[in-house]
């Protein structure tokens, strides 16, 4: 894992700190990824008294797969522990409450940059915009600890946009660096596609639908993976070795095997090679 990645842990949900904030604040709706429907601000049925889940060694066998490739990327006790300050939605008013599951999607989209920022800094190839990069990152760890109320209010897609300007010149630096032809295929409409041992190094797969594809022993080495959708979609053995802004999230709603070389910013998801 990249010295930047590894020294950030609050990026990482630490579900001992939060007040199950996903399980509670989030809808679901009955499918593949999860047994019944569940509105907003709705506790999930499975939720303990102590914010722990009652089902979690079981999560897959009893249809909520949903719930074991969500990440918060840190969210969760940001919002419990410093944007709300320990206070919990259970004890308080029902406007205490809302206002706490109104924030945490926020800052989520805010954690999720941190992380972006944080690895395109680790990147040496993105050394041009490392300044810029630095004053996005500062920026948007300042916007974490804000108050309920700014963070509420805050307007997320104008400053997405903003960081999405750097993210896109740092993928540009990283690609270059490739050699051969690199595919350009953001926002592509891949699903189910037969990408079987293809040649994806230093390939723009930015927002691309993955959605179940056969990328059994493709090279995706330095491939912008950003926003790519790989549900279901098949890594048995392929390389993506230097791949950059791959989440984890990602990797969990896809399927793998031990073969599947990843990098070193993210961990093999354990249901790859468990038995359910």
């Amino acid at each position: 894992m990249p010295d930047e990645i590894a020294g950030r842990p609050e990026l990482r949900g630490d579900c001992a700190r939060c007040f199950g904030l996903c399980c509670v604040a989030l809808p679901f709706a009955a499918s593949a990824d999860f047994a019944v429907d569940k509105p907003a601000g709705k506790p999930c049925r499975n939720l303990r008294d102590d914010h722990r889940c009652g089902i979690h060694a079981d999560l897959r066998k009893k249809g909520f797969a949903g719930c074991t490739v969500y990440d918060c990327f840190g969210a969760g006790q940001q919002v419990s522990q410093v944007v709300f300050g320990g206070r919990d939605w259970r004890g308080g008013s029902k406007e205490h409450a809302r206002q706490m599951f109104e924030v945490f999607p926020v800052v989520r989209q805010l954690h999720e940059l941190l992380w972006y920022l944080t690895e395109a800094l680790g990147l040496p190839a993105a050394r041009p915009v490392h300044a810029e990069l630095g004053a996005a990152l500062e920026k948007t760890e300042r916007l974490t600890g804000q108050g309920p109320g700014e963070l509420a209010v805050f307007d997320m897609a104008a400053h997405r946009q903003e960081v999405n300007v750097l993210l896109l010149r740092t993928s540009e630096l990283v690609r270059a660096g490739v050699r051969g032809k690199k595919k350009d295929r953001r926002g592509a409409d891949l699903m189910g596609a037969r990408l079987r041992g293809a040649d994806l190094r230093g390939a723009g797969l930015r927002g691309a639908y993955l959605i179940a594809a056969d990328l059994t022993g493709a090279d995706l080495r330095c491939a912008d993976l950003i926003g790519a959708d790989l549900r279901d979609a098949d890594l048995t053995d392929a390389d993506l070795t230097g791949a950059f802004f791959l989440t984890q999230l990602q990797l969990n709603a896809a399927r793998g095997s031990a073969g599947t070389r990843l990098p070193t910013s993210v961990t093999r998801p354990v249901h790859w090679t468990a038995r359910l």
